[in-house]
């Protein structure tokens, strides 16, 4: 047990807290009837998500980049968890795979948006963006936009943010240097792309097509996943006994999401930031609705491309 759990709130106005689990946060909910699409549910977060909502009776379909990891989901989780091909860098693959759940013609009840990348060591750039940007923010931007209309009218889109979005660069989104070209930090780049998220949230927020729709942001903690397999070997030795006293477990970290994404108590709450499984005040940049909108509308123009 995280010695976190000893001195944090056991829980808050929801009834639930810091070590809240998945399952506890989802314990007595029917989802029988449910679709709900994961982005990245071969490991970690989106794999216990997954494993957690379909438990409750939904009909998960979730994002993998490769065959190979299709099966080892379909083999580990069963057969309630449908795996999609979607590599989230690559806009054919997410038209591809958009195209796949739109045929499936079934209205999506969530889209949890839980696959990204962390602190790449040197500057990645694909269809000249900086890659974590690119995969982080953009690829789920294109998904979710492309799929709005296939939203339930009670539908939650559910973008998994972090408290790194209260450290990237000064300006919050570099819009001139989105390709890192001329300058790159590994942590202010994780950054923009995780305050990126929360800002997709919060506009999203405002322009669902159904006023009984939903968007939010969560972060879900510190959680030793795969994220720091980019990290050298001493940083994830440290980062394996650090979990062990400060971190929370996956179980725990993949509670928010599931929270927001199914729970009846946030079905008045609409465009906010949640950790622990509660509301919580972002940064300033977080709540910077100007920027939001000027993001949005450069994430619209960069799609349009493709």
């Amino acid at each position: 047990m995280s010695l976190l759990t000893i001195f944090k709130k056991p829980v808050g106005p929801s009834g639930f807290g810091f070590a809240s689990t998945a399952l506890e946060v989802t314990e007595g909910l029917d989802l029988a009837g449910k679709t709900i699409l994961i982005t990245g549910v071969n490991t970690g977060l989106g794999r216990e998500t997954a494993r957690v909502l379909a438990l409750r009776g939904a009909k998960i379909y979730g994002t993998v980049r490769t065959h190979e990891k299709a099966l080892k989901v379909q083999e580990e989780l069963g057969p309630s968890i449908h795996p999609i091909l979607c590599d989230l860098s690559e806009p054919s693959s997410i038209i591809t795979a958009v195209d796949l759940v739109r045929e499936l013609n079934s209205p999506i009840d969530a889209i949890i948006c839980n696959a990204g990348v962390m602190a790449l060591p040197v500057c990645h750039q694909k269809h000249g963006i900086e890659l974590q940007f690119l995969t982080n923010h953009l690829g789920h931007f294109n998904l979710v936009t492309k799929l709005l209309d296939s939203l339930a009218e009670t539908g939650r889109v559910v973008m998994v943010s972090s408290r790194a979005h209260t450290n990237p660069y000064v300006e919050g989104i570099q819009f001139d240097n989105l390709d890192g070209a001329r300058e790159y930090s590994r942590w202010r780049a994780y950054g923009q792309s995780k305050l990126a998220n929360l800002l997709f949230a919060r506009e999203l927020a405002g322009r669902l097509p159904y006023s009984s729709q939903r968007a939010f942001a969560v972060h879900p903690g510190v959680i030793k996943t795969e994220l720091v397999r980019h990290f050298n070997p001493l940083v994830r030795i440290a980062a394996s006994l650090g979990g062990a006293l400060f971190f929370k477990s996956v179980e725990q970290g993949a509670a928010t999401q599931c929270y927001v994404a199914v729970h009846p108590g946030v079905s008045d709450i609409n465009g906010e930031y949640f950790f622990d499984n509660n509301v919580q005040e972002s940064s300033d940049l977080g709540r910077d609705m100007d920027m939001a909108k000027r993001l949005w509308e450069r994430s619209t123009a960069f799609i349009e491309n493709f």
